[in-house]
């Protein structure tokens, strides 16, 4: 006969830490593992980095680094700077102030996350050269004939970089401030405005001091999303670290000297997620519920030429990292349609699918198991599981490339060395130079994407759920298998979408890691606007746009749900 759990003691299927000399349970090793296949490619990328010649990190730290880090922090400055002030000015219009279409572009804001980087980087390029609509109608208002008789803003820079980086990653720290404006309550804000301050004045004194979390989190995303970019920054001359990477490595023969690049890449990236952790730490604000639940209802109402600044400060951030790359990648596919049938695009397609198909399925298992493990067995040996292999979604694609190529390849070279002096059968390359290293690469950075989403459902499920059954005679794999699968179904398959959307877009751990003749969508578009022809390109781009709405989508009416 089973009998209840006595009141004040943990029931063993949520305990709160392992006793001393507890068997580790099953779940808490199959976390151990995922952590251990994340972490693989970090630690293969400072075994050969720091096992190279010491002369060739004194000429990288001497040639190379300082010229593309300069850059890579500028870029990453500016871009800060901009999206931080789009960002946090839209949230706080949207979430504070009644004007008109305001609730049209609440969600509207968000569209631009659909749109990859190197997308907005070939669609700009277009849309302000000599013989774009730009350019065409300055000379045409002017009088001007010839590009020597004006000057104009040039994409091909840093500056335009910046343009392209903060058109598509605002939202990043627009929906994290959205959220907590909206979650502040006005109490604190009708409070300083009873004590004579101006509403703008309350703004910068309280409420973005109060989101300070929220904005740390926004541009930590955004900082480390630039510093990943690949295919923009080479597009518009602008050599980061991550372009030097991916030039040391492919097109100077040096893999050490790449992975010593990368390993200063991944110096940088810890110091984001410190910087960010440290600041959500420090900050602690709290409200009160009957507060944080009514912020419709004192909106501050803007007329005249306040409410017309509101909407062009709304409007002009989706206007330029939406509509201007859909308007010009829309326009060559549109008088390309016959090219949707081409069998380079069929086949890029099939990859595509094919491989985040793959990596959604494998993400989501891993991820599920993290979240599992994190709720069965509180321990820190769990807890430290789930933060290790949360680690991936900061390194960028180019680094990661290099440290999942360098242990497939030795597993690879030693297998076949094996069977050669064995039996005298070549085996190849069967990990490193297949559809698994993308697949690899795939889960490993987006893992903190599924594992979050997943991790979401768990919460919203009692624990007295296990409990319940555990105590009608349940086995720990029937609990899971009866009742949490059935209740995570829509969390699971929401994480198996947004990986497989996400993956869809990637481009750098892709160029690096994909076998001669492998083409995904991505690919085919960086090919073809590497020649120039970002037209013949458009109509991959425009695919790839489209699967980015999916999310977007989701997003938007998770934002009117929860308002």
């Amino acid at each position: 006969m089973s009998t209840l759990p006595r009141p004040g003691t943990a029931h063993p299927a949520i305990s709160s830490g392992a006793p001393a000399g507890k068997r580790i349970g099953t779940a808490t090793i199959a976390a151990l593992i995922a952590a251990a296949i994340v972490s693989m490619p970090i630690v293969a990328i400072f075994v050969i980095g720091f096992s190279a010649d010491p002369e060739n990190w004194q000429h990288m730290m001497t040639n190379v680094i300082p010229r593309a880090g300069i850059r890579t922090f500028w870029l990453l400055l500016f871009t800060g700077i901009v999206t931080a002030v789009v960002g946090i000015g839209s949230a706080w219009l949207v979430a504070a102030c009644e004007f008109p279409l305001r609730r049209l572009l609440s969600p509207a804001l968000v569209l631009p996350l659909a749109i990859p980087s190197y997308l907005a980087a070939y669609a700009f390029g277009e849309f302000l050269d000599f013989t774009g609509p730009v350019q065409t109608g300055y000379r045409a208002l002017f009088g001007y004939t010839s590009s020597r008789e004006y000057s104009f803003f040039d994409v091909k820079s840093l500056s335009g970089a910046v343009l392209v980086m903060s058109a598509v990653l605002y939202p990043y720290v627009y929906l994290a401030c959205r959220s907590m404006f909206l979650m502040q309550g006005r109490a604190a804000a009708d409070v300083a405005r009873t004590l004579g301050s101006s509403p703008l004045r309350v703004f910068a004194r309280i409420q973005v001091p109060m989101a300070r979390p929220a904005i740390m989190i926004g541009l930590t995303l955004v900082m480390m999303e630039t510093l990943n970019d690949i295919g923009a920054v080479e597009y518009l001359g602008v050599q980061t670290l991550t372009f030097s990477v991916y030039d040391t490595w492919l097109n100077r023969g040096s893999l050490a000297g790449a992975a010593q690049i990368a390993c200063v890449m991944l110096v940088i990236v810890a110091g984001l997620l410190i910087v960010e952790r440290v600041a959500r730490r420090r900050q602690r604000f709290t409200s009160h519920k009957t507060t944080a639940v009514v912020p419709d209802a004192v909106r501050l109402r803007l007329t005249g030429m306040k409410a017309a600044l509101a909407v062009l400060f709304c409007i002009i951030p989706i206007l330029i990292g939406f509509f201007v790359p859909v308007f010009v990648l829309g326009g060559f596919a549109l008088r390309r349609v016959e090219d949707f049938l081409e069998p380079r695009l069929l086949d890029a397609l099939w990859h595509s699918t094919l491989v985040s198909s793959a990596a959604a399925l494998i993400t989501v298992v891993l991820a599920f198991v993290l979240s599992y493990a994190a709720r069965t067995d509180r321990s820190r040996l769990a807890k430290g599981a789930g933060r290790l292999a949360a680690l991936g979604y900061g390194i960028p694609g180019t680094v990661l490339g290099i440290g999942v190529l360098i242990p497939l390849a030795a597993f690879d070279n030693a297998l076949d060395g094996w069977l050669r002096q064995s039996f005298g059968i070549s085996t190849g390359l069967l990990l490193s130079g297949t559809g698994f290293a993308i697949v690899y690469a795939y889960t490993v950075r987006f893992l903190t994407m599924a594992e979050g989403t997943v991790d979401a459902g768990f919460q919203k499920l009692s624990p007295h759920l296990d409990m319940a059954a555990r105590t009608l005679g349940r086995s720990g794999l029937q609990t899971l298998r009866q009742v949490l699968l059935p209740n995570l179904r829509p969390a699971v398959l929401t994480a198996a979408l947004l990986v497989f959307i996400e993956t869809l877009k990637e481009l750098s751990a892709t160029i690096l890691l994909r076998p001669f003749n492998f083409n995904t969508l991505a690919t085919l578009v960086y090919e073809d606007a590497s020649r120039g022809m970002a037209q013949d390109a458009s109509v991959a781009a425009m695919i790839i746009i489209a699967a980015g709405l999916i999310p977007v989508i989701l997003v938007s009416r998770s934002l009117d749900e929860k308002r």
